[in-house]
């Protein structure tokens, strides 16, 4: 095991990411982390392998784990690559969650908000037995979330 390992972050690379920060600050009540993050030069060059390089974002603290807990860097590149088409199965980083109190009022507040529907409001037993009621949405630019409720 790696000593002092705890999670940090998760980030997601934006087309617009003031709109992307501003919709899950809207809908799930992540709070921005100051400063704005606005990086570029060698070392991100160097870091990141991409030549003139530059990078701007935010933090946002994710909601129900206190002032310290983990977050949600949201970034946007000066240069970006296409995206493949979203597919919730595709190897690698698959989603985030947010467990709602109503999944369904959760997944129109979403659609509302720009997102889009990915598959329809099931309820499942899972290993333990407990019902959870779960349903994939996208954000605004096609980032895949899972709204859940908590296990019954």
């Amino acid at each position: 095991m790696i000593d002092g390992a705890r999670y940090g972050h998760t980030n997601l690379i934006a087309r617009d990411w003031r709109a992307l920060a501003r919709f899950y600050q809207d809908l799930f009540g992540c709070t921005p982390v100051p400063p704005e993050r606005d990086f570029r030069g060698r070392d991100l060059e160097r870091g990141s392998g991409i030549a003139r390089a530059e990078l701007r974002g935010v933090h946002l603290r994710l909601p129900g784990h206190g002032p310290s807990g983990p977050t949600l860097e949201i970034f946007n590149y000066n240069v970006l690559e296409e995206r493949p088409r979203t597919a919730v199965n595709r190897p690698g980083f698959g989603h985030i969650a947010f467990v709602v109190d109503d999944v369904e009022a959760a997944r129109q507040a979403v659609l509302s908000a720009g997102g889009r529907s990915v598959g329809d409001v099931v309820t499942l037993t899972n290993a333990a037995g407990a019902r959870l009621t779960w349903t994939y949405v996208t954000d605004p630019e096609d980032n895949v979330i899972e709204l859940q409720s908590p296990a019954k």
